[in-house]
């Protein structure tokens, strides 16, 4: 029994309880939604957050703790972003005739994603250090995180809403096609990709091949696109 004992105590003091507790939240989270009927609004990453929040609350867990304990998960964000290219890869065909489309819609999605954050925020008060912050919302965490640094912003701030931009434009943003009668797989895809990253992206896969793969080369070409101009928009601005 003092072998189980000293066993389970090291387990509980481990990453193990934190990267059990992130796995059953989102299951949990992919269970409503499928039972919903894939409702936009059951969202499994906004249901899995907020399950593991609670659970940190009633356990008075705070963040660093369970951070430390789940950042093996986190290390998988890298390899399941370059895993994208396989649905990206499958669909190579249609991405070589849209070509021209693609480079117009990602240049301006990418450009109104920042700079209309950033106006709205200027008009309300903004500092300086919160419109950098802001401004690669809707670029995956890693790369808007990595700007934010290099630009001298808030980086934990940065990563809360580029989470927010996601969760909301997955949720939103079908319906609002939906109402704009906007029924073309590509470019639906492509929309989530640009304003939602990777949460978007995961949305788009989950209805339609085809979509899904215009929103992982969205995604990955915002990023590229956002770190080199953003950069050098504010040293222009300054």
């Amino acid at each position: 029994m003092t072998d189980v004992q000293t066993i389970w105590d090291h387990l509980v003091k481990g990453p193990l309880p934190h990267i059990v507790l992130t796995l059953i939240a989102y299951q949990i989270g992919s269970w409503v939604y499928e039972k919903s009927g894939r409702n936009s609004a059951c969202n499994p990453v906004l249901l899995a957050i907020a399950i593991v929040i609670a659970v940190l609350t009633l356990t008075n867990t705070t963040y660093p703790v369970y951070f430390d304990g789940a950042k093996f998960i986190h290390f998988l964000l890298g390899p399941a972003t370059v895993a994208l290219a396989i649905p990206l890869y499958r669909q190579i065909d249609t991405l070589k005739r849209s070509a021209r489309a693609i480079l117009v819609s990602l240049f301006v999605g990418s450009v109104t994603a920042s700079a209309s954050a950033v106006i709205i925020a200027w008009a309300l008060g903004a500092d300086r250090a919160t419109l950098v912050t802001i401004s690669p919302k809707s670029v995956t965490a890693p790369v808007a995180m990595a700007i934010v640094e290099q630009l001298g912003g808030i980086e934990a701030l940065t990563a809360v809403l580029v989470i927010l931009t996601g969760i909301f434009g997955a949720i939103a943003g079908p319906v609002l096609m939906n109402r704009m009668k906007i029924d073309d797989w590509e470019a639906r895809g492509f929309a989530l990709g640009i304003a939602s990253h990777g949460i978007g992206t995961a949305r788009a896969l989950q209805v339609n091949k085809t979509a899904g793969a215009f929103a992982a080369l969205a995604m990955a070409l915002n990023a590229i696109l956002t770190s080199v101009f953003l950069p050098i928009a504010w040293s222009l601005i300054v």
